[in-house]
């Protein structure tokens, strides 16, 4: 299995621990590790309540069948911000990945549905849809979306878990430039299918994606423009965090990427489209071992290796 070059980050509100067990229950073989905590000092006036407690929390989901797995990042901080369904994560249960059994993937998307949805809200509810036979999208108690599918076995293979970003308020209508977008930036990338709405819907133009997705840094994302309006955008809830090899490649992702100056903080940037990032170095981990590495970090805005 090759690395994980991309790795979502989900906020959450002093309650990442609670966040990991409830998924590694949730999904099969999946794992929750607290990664890292916070330093007892360095700490700045806000975060002093969080000294000593921990920092981010790592979920490894597998996949139902093979050695692939995918993996969540949880952040452990106060209720600055929250994730919302701009972007949310596609569960696709391919027969195939039961041998074939279509039954068996069912069963599996059901109960996966049952542990999602116990104390979460249905945004559309499980059935059957003309994209597929069995479909649903619930946001869990903890406020990540996730959409549930039935996948076609003959069509192409996708991963278990796609994250998708839905382009909604000032994004909207701009999925398709978004595709463009990123795989012009990143290495390994390719756009796939594009499939347009065709008429005008709600604030979705007729050439407006109803789906779309693409490939950077060898990991599958989907695309979709509104068809309806919506009372969010994208944030901080929901950001994707790259592993970088070097400074170099941190230093061209951020030149890139970076379109809202007063976003810059800590290896955090906002794009064109509004979509949160952390362009951080691989070795992230290691460097956070450094002496006052982290009071180090809080004053970056693009992170700088030789000065952690």
């Amino acid at each position: 299995m090759s690395a994980q070059k991309i790795i979502p980050n989900i906020w959450c509100d002093r309650n990442a621990e609670q966040a990991g067990a409830f998924y590694a229950e949730a999904f099969p073989g999946a794992r929750s590790t607290v990664e890292a905590r916070y330093p007892d000092t360095g700490l700045l006036d806000f975060q002093q309540q969080f000294a000593g407690e921990p920092l981010t929390v790592a979920v490894e989901i597998p996949e139902p069948r093979g050695t692939d797995s995918t993996r969540l990042t949880l952040i452990n901080a106060g209720d600055e911000f929250a994730p919302n369904p701009s972007i949310s994560f596609m569960v696709n249960f391919d027969p195939l990945m039961f041998d074939g059994d279509e039954a068996a993937a069912r069963t599996r998307l059901d109960r996966l549905w049952g542990a999602l949805s116990e104390g979460g809200r249905e945004l559309m509810p499980l059935g059957e849809y003309p994209f597929s036979a069995h479909y649903g999208w619930v946001q869990d108690r903890f406020g990540v979306s996730w959409q549930l599918m039935l996948t076609d076995p003959s069509g192409e293979p996708r991963p278990f878990i796609v994250p998708s970003l839905m382009f909604s308020g000032a994004a909207q209508n701009r999925a398709s430039e978004a595709i463009d977008f990123y795989t012009s930036v990143f290495d390994d990338a390719a756009a796939g299918g594009r499939f347009p709405y065709g008429a005008p819907t709600g604030p979705a133009t007729a050439d407006a994606l109803m789906y779309g997705e693409f490939r950077v840094g060898g990991q599958w994302f989907a695309v979709m423009d509104s068809g309806v309006e919506q009372p969010f955008e994208f944030g901080c809830g929901v950001s994707l965090e790259v592993q970088c090899t070097d400074q170099a490649e941190i230093d061209r992702l951020w030149e890139a990427l970076s379109a809202v100056p007063e976003a810059e903080q800590c290896g955090w940037l906002a794009d064109r489209f509004g979509v949160s990032w952390q362009i951080v170095p691989a070795d992230m981990a290691e460097l956070m071992q450094r002496p006052d590495a982290y009071e180090h970090m809080m004053g970056m805005k693009k992170l700088v290796i030789a000065d952690f």
